[in-house]
């Protein structure tokens, strides 16, 4: 059964998901490379480009496991890319070069009508225009039994959050404090919204916090 979760995603200790002021030079806002250094020396993140080295053990678990059972991504404009407004063109294709880690169809949502993007390696990106649950229909679809990872940014996540479709959320909690930048839980009632079956995995650089709905 397809299940709609929300894999290694870094938060700060004071809830931040990114830093403000997103561009080109500062793709996750400032400092908000910051909450991913328990994610970057992992085997996971290097084999992802090319390297064969990096480290085993607790955060490359959970690195490897958060792309298990994968069929469908969605993720929000702002982590396709730092575009604003109408699509000047169609030469952005995102910031992973030619072959994208995900390899499966990832559904973009926009507010700008954009055709496929395909790309190597299995990956084609559609950007969706009329909301959230379409997004989600197309995803399931496409996904085809296997999961559904919300990818971010933490507006997108919130918004499926809010609408109750999301089943489980594993947070790589990050020894850091922005003070600043986009908050994932503020005025969110996790419990209220069923999260209330928590379990804790300390790594050497995060603490991994896996949130599922009571069934």
């Amino acid at each position: 059964m397809t299940k709609v979760k929300v894999c290694a995603f870094s938060i700060s200790l004071d809830g931040y998901g990114a830093g403000p002021d997103q561009t080109l030079d500062n793709p996750l806002g400032i400092r908000g490379e910051e909450l991913h250094t328990w994610f970057f020396p992992t085997r996971r993140f290097q084999q992802m480009y090319g390297k064969s080295e990096g480290t085993s053990g607790v955060d490359n678990d959970f690195a490897e496991r958060s792309f298990d059972n994968l069929g469908a991504w969605i993720m929000g404009r702002n982590m396709f890319g730092p575009i604003r407004g109408n699509w000047p063109s169609e030469d952005w294709k995102g910031w992973w070069g030619e072959n994208p880690p995900y390899h499966v169809p990832v559904f973009v949502l926009t507010h700008h009508t954009r055709k496929p993007l395909v790309m190597e390696g299995g990956t084609t990106f559609y950007f969706i225009t009329d909301g959230i649950e379409s997004a989600m229909e197309k995803a399931k679809k496409a996904a085809n039994g296997k999961d559904i990872r919300i990818g971010g940014g933490v507006s997108t996540i919130r918004q499926y959050l809010q609408a109750g479709l999301i089943d489980e959320m594993h947070l790589a909690v990050s020894p850091v404090v922005l003070g600043k930048g986009e908050n994932l839980f503020a005025g969110i009632d996790l419990p209220k919204l069923g999260f209330n079956d928590i379990k804790t995995t300390y790594g050497s650089g995060a603490t991994h916090v896996i949130l599922t709905k009571k069934k």
